[in-house]
């Protein structure tokens, strides 16, 4: 049975405690389209590289890449800045804003927007600083799917490539993804354990008797008092539709094959990690609300790994961008691969606007590249009914 096992790619079972094939006695004769006899369930074949692989679908067996992936960082120590300049918002373009959100909102009037008498303008900008990492992790499980007749990629015929010597395609960039690859000659072929390799299952509906209750009379046996029931002639049962009557129903593990092959597949994740920070001006305004917004770019560094940024106008930026690039290096050097790194400065426009209406002060916030405004009291409003 080895002999013939081995000539079509199979692997014989291991005891993984002794290291040594399965006796004979209640193992499986792994011939593609044959009967296979009951007997226990095959571990997986030790695979050079892959040890400590598990089954399922929960988190497999994770690899931390070779130093030789850890790229030195390269570019620019510390890229020249071009344009630290501060734009400001117009009185025009303030008012402009307030009249859009005064449009959008069911309840308010324009009044104050377009009849407002400025009194101040107070520029709050801000900065908001992003390190973008984007990694790269490696995993392996064992999968298994039925087995139809193909050849088994077995490792009798070439030893399988090392998790991260497969050369697998970089997605987009700083976006999140995952591939999923079978590794190259792991494959093996095992019985069903669900069904002892018959491919075939008790019918859950009938549970093996082949009829079932019938579904006209509820099992009566009558339609009526004294009708009797012309669907099942009166025995009160029918030949189980799910199993046609067979009792067992194809084995949905192995879809009736009887058979499995089972295969490492790896899986690849690419992550983007991103350090946010954005600098506290103590305005009053609430910060959470930038999240909603862009800002005008002033700086960016891509390379393999940045430098952090020393020469910014605001220390509270370099003080960031250094706190980001060792907090990076940290987390993800030894656990992943660092594909690439990116990092980002905006200036975020924020300006706070004082003006009278009808003889009373009021103010509000205008922020972003949108001119988003934050009203916290607007001064004309009215409630509406819904009848």
């Amino acid at each position: 049975m080895a002999q013939r096992s081995q000539a079509l790619g199979i692997q014989t079972p291991y005891n993984y405690g002794t290291m040594n094939p399965i006796p004979a006695q209640g193992t499986y004769d792994f011939i593609p389209g044959a009967g296979m006899a009951q007997g226990p369930e095959p571990s997986a074949p030790p695979i050079s590289g892959y040890e400590g692989t598990t089954f399922g679908d929960g988190g497999g067996k994770y690899f931390p890449p070779p130093p030789d992936l850890v790229p030195d960082r390269g570019g620019n120590a510390h890229p020249e800045h071009t344009d630290w300049s501060i734009p400001a918002i117009t009185e025009d373009e303030a008012q402009e804003a307030l009249v859009q959100y005064a449009a959008s909102k069911c309840c308010y009037s324009s009044a104050p927007a377009k009849d407002m008498l400025f009194q101040d303008l107070h520029s709050f900008n801000t900065y908001r600083y992003r390190l973008e990492t984007f990694t790269e992790s490696r995993s392996s499980l064992w999968k298994t799917e039925p087995y139809t007749g193909e050849a088994v990629d077995s490792c009798l015929y070439s030893t399988p490539p090392l998790p991260w010597d497969m050369n697998v395609e970089v997605p987009e960039m700083f976006k999140d993804s995952v591939k999923r690859v079978r590794v190259p000659c792991t494959s093996s072929v095992k019985g069903c354990p669900v069904c002892a390799c018959s491919g075939r299952r008790p019918c859950s509906t009938c549970h093996g008797c082949s009829r079932e209750q019938c579904w006209v009379c509820n099992g009566k046996g009558f339609q009526f008092s004294d009708q009797r029931c012309s669907s099942c002639g009166g025995i009160g049962n029918i030949m189980c539709r799910t199993c046609s009557g067979m009792g067992t129903t194809a084995c949905t593990n192995c879809k009736g094959k009887g058979q499995l092959l089972q295969y490492i597949e790896l899986q690849v994740e690419w992550k983007n990690n991103v350090f946010e920070h954005v600098v506290d001006q103590r305005t009053g305004f609430p910060t959470e609300l930038f999240k909603e917004v862009n800002g005008k770019k002033l700086f960016v560094d891509e390379q393999y790994m940045v430098y952090p940024v020393v020469d910014f106008p605001d220390n509270d930026i370099n003080q960031a961008s250094r706190n980001a690039v060792q907090q990076h290096q940290t987390r993800f050097a030894s656990t992943a691969r660092i594909v690439r790194q990116r990092q980002t400065i905006e200036l975020i426009f924020l300006t706070k606007v004082e003006y009278e209406w009808r003889g009373k002060s009021h103010s509000y916030y205008v922020y972003g590249n949108e001119h988003r405004v934050h009203v916290e009291d607007y001064p004309a409003t009215c409630c509406c009914t819904i009848i």
